[in-house]
């Protein structure tokens, strides 16, 4: 239905849709972006985690926060699980989500806002103290009409915030972020930015070069925001680990890691840090389950996720994800297509994963990526399967060890 509509109505009377929505939103709930900061995080990857880290630091500091991500809504103490299957929900939700956040007290709202909910128009009647991007790679170039509209898409967020702009100056893309206007402006990156790691050495213990950058992006909010370096150091050093990325389900005899990434980029940069860890990558496997997620969506990358399995991974299982309307059969194929014949593939989700234990070997590292935390498959017809990729490993992995 939703094609249907798009199809024969003409874009700019989508667009006053959107934009009408929006401001209905920001009426009923009585424009309650006025009364708080909002932070909004944009960029391919990381998004995330830099909720969940600027979150953490802003609470170290004495401050009552909320905070949005595809992972779960936060007001206060109070949490629970995004289930929507989207990142940046309607004008609708997000108004009311901000008018509880401001009902509990809060005086902070950091939101991740992603270029689809910008082209809605679902960042509108939001009044945003400070911008944030993180990196920029392919995604949504499809649904965009390709990689510059993509970025455009991403620079609303920083044409809508006049106060704080917060940039990794070590992206290639930075340049067109700093270009926008702002009252302040902070870059970051490991050697150079206003906020360096090469400076304040941060002891992570979540792996990875990009939580890095990720732990240096939420120390630079806050430092906009007058908190001290001393309390965002301690409170990123503190985290242990974030819901669904690189979280560790299983210990011994070998590891299970749990990922949500899904673009190319984010994928190799799992990889590469897994097989960093590996004890002797001579002989230790890095055992790969991954799919293509989003049917319908974004086809160009589904060869190159597997070319990038088939250059890091011993063994492949190639499996279902979110088709939605697609036939999750011919997705299988495209991806599997880019390992060059390297690849497994099994249909069913929870048999790949056992498939994959069954392989696994002491120190061995199995790595499945792809849905994280999410706890639904997408399927046909706009139905959603319960789903949760940790709670299937532990029960596989249960099951393997009667």
């Amino acid at each position: 239905m939703k094609e249907l509509i798009k199809k024969f109505i003409p874009e700019f009377l989508l667009n006053w849709y959107h934009f009408g929505l929006a401001f209905l939103g920001a009426v009923i709930y009585q424009f309650p972006s006025k009364k708080l900061k909002v932070i909004g995080v944009t960029g391919t990857n990381g998004k995330t985690t830099v909720v969940n880290m600027t979150t953490r630091i802003l609470e170290a500091a004495g401050f009552k926060v909320a905070a949005l991500s595809s992972i779960y809504f936060k007001i206060e103490e109070k949490e629970w699980p995004n289930k929507l299957k989207m990142t940046m929900p309607g004008r609708f939700k997000i108004q009311k989500f901000l008018r509880q956040a401001i009902d509990a007290g809060c005086q902070y709202a950091v939101l991740e806002i992603t270029s689809e909910g910008m082209k809605q128009y679902r960042h509108k009647f939001i009044n945003f103290d400070t911008a944030v991007f993180t990196n920029l790679s392919p995604e949504h170039i499809e649904a965009h009409g390709g990689f510059e509209n993509y970025k455009k898409a991403k620079g609303r967020l920083f044409e809508a915030t006049k106060k704080n702009h917060i940039i990794n100056i070590e992206d290639k893309n930075a340049d067109y972020f700093l270009k926008f206007p702002a009252e302040k402006k902070y870059t970051y990156g490991l050697d150079s930015g206003d906020v360096k790691n090469s400076d304040i050495q941060l002891n992570l213990k979540l792996p990875g070069e990009f939580n890095i950058y990720n732990a240096l992006a939420a120390t630079c909010i806050s430092l906009s925001q007058g908190v001290s370096l001393d309390v965002c150091k301690e409170a990123v050093e503190e985290i242990e680990g974030i819901p669904g990325r690189m979280e560790e389900v299983v210990f011994q005899p070998f590891k299970v890691i749990v990922d949500y990434a899904f673009t190319p980029n984010a994928l190799e940069k799992v990889y590469q840090t897994l097989t960093r860890q590996l004890i002797n990558s001579s002989t230790n496997k890095l055992i790969c389950v991954l799919g293509a997620c989003g049917g319908g969506r974004d086809k160009w990358k589904r060869p190159e996720l597997g070319r990038l399995a088939a250059k890091y991974c011993r063994e492949i299982i190639v499996t279902n994800e979110d088709p939605y309307d697609e036939n999750p059969t011919e997705i299988i194929n495209q991806v599997a297509k880019g390992t060059n014949g390297k690849a497994k593939k099994i249909l069913d989700r929870r048999e790949a994963i056992r498939e994959a234990l069954k392989l696994a070997r002491t120190e061995d590292t199995v790595v499945i990526t792809g849905k994280g935390c999410e706890p639904w498959i997408c399927v046909n017809g706009g139905k959603k399967i319960s789903w949760d990729d940790r709670q299937v490993v532990r029960e596989e992995f249960n099951a393997l060890k009667r």
